[in-house]
């Protein structure tokens, strides 16, 4: 049963691309989905398997103010739906990856109180 599960959640994951595009962009932001790569603004970033799931997650809804408890739930799994500071760290790392001045960032753009934004760079 575990297994069947497990086969059912992917063939979802991979039905919720937008249109089968293996490429998610957003303003100087590519992930390739086939490859497993990422490029910001011309170079290639590595990150870890969370941090390209949450970016992932962020690139299917650009534009989209995304709660915690989404993110949460999209990138963990309904046992963590409590524990934001998971959120908090993650996006920290992927400011400093992927934002030209992690200090003010032009991408991963926190919404206080509620969750984050991915904005396409402007």
């Amino acid at each position: 049963m575990g297994e069947l599960m497990a086969r059912m959640r992917v063939c979802l994951r991979r039905a919720g691309n937008k249109e089968g595009e293996p490429i998610l962009t957003c303003g100087g932001l590519q992930l390739n989905l086939l490859e497993h790569r990422v490029v910001v603004e011309g170079r290639e970033v590595k990150l870890t398997p969370t941090e390209y799931e949450l970016l992932k997650v962020m690139l299917k809804y650009a534009g989209r103010v995304l709660t915690h408890k989404q993110l949460l739930k999209a990138v963990w799994g309904n046992e963590y739906d409590t524990d934001t500071h998971y959120i908090r760290i993650y996006m920290r790392q992927l400011r400093r990856k992927i934002e030209p001045d992690p200090a003010q960032p032009k991408y991963l753009i926190t919404e206080a109180g509620i969750g984050y934004r991915l904005l396409g760079g402007e």
